[in-house]
């Protein structure tokens, strides 16, 4: 069986909305199945020097029009937050301690969060928020509420960070395949040519 395909994600990244939206759907079609990793971009460009690219000068204008462009290509609901970029660590904690107890839940609210966010204009640096799409994913919010708080699950997203450092990943989203790595929901092209070839 061929080795299931690893996507790594900023919830504050909107090209990692944009490429969760699509890539479930493209590696079954190819009967691959996908991991999914999200990371604080804030802990990676601490290693690259990196930036949000809203914050850099023209590029940042560019990004917001792209942004919204990509998502009408992509035919994908999309509206521009308000409180952008901003922090995530809540969400993705709350997404490894649902992935340890139930996959398909962890995907479920993976997907609440990115559509409160870039549909909604939800405030999911708040973690009352993250605590209500939980909830609303059937998720126990009181159990929820005292994971995010341990020192277990803060241990835990910051091994996951240094993890996908330690894999090379340096953005959102990162995607890799068959030990293939590629960056940007605009390689899903050829991530979909690469499964369906072999390689190129």
């Amino acid at each position: 069986m061929s080795q299931p395909i690893d996507f790594y994600f900023d919830f504050s990244s909107p090209y990692g909305y944009l490429a969760s939206e699509k890539i479930d759907d493209l590696a079954a079609r190819y009967g691959r199945k996908v991991r999914w990793h999200p990371i604080l971009l804030g802990v990676v460009f601490r290693q690259t020097g990196g930036a949000p690219l809203t914050s850099i000068p023209l590029k940042g204008e560019y990004s917001l029009h792209d942004f919204a462009r990509s998502a009408r290509f992509l035919d994908i609901p999309y509206e521009q937050p308000e409180n952008f970029p901003l922090s995530t660590q809540h969400a993705a904690r709350a997404h490894y301690w649902l992935h340890d107890r139930d996959c398909q839940a962890a995907r479920s609210f993976a997907h609440a969060v990115f559509r409160a966010l870039y549909t909604e204009g939800r405030d999911i640096s708040d973690s009352e928020v993250v605590l209500e799409i939980a909830a609303g994913q059937q998720v126990d919010r009181a159990a929820l509420a005292i994971a995010l708080a341990s020192q277990e699950l803060k241990d835990r997203l910051k091994a996951e960070c240094e993890a996908a450092i330690a894999r090379g990943v340096f953005g959102s989203p990162y995607i890799v395949v068959d030990g293939e790595p590629f960056f940007g929901a605009d390689r899903l092209p050829q991530i979909e040519r690469w499964l369906g070839s072999g390689g190129f």
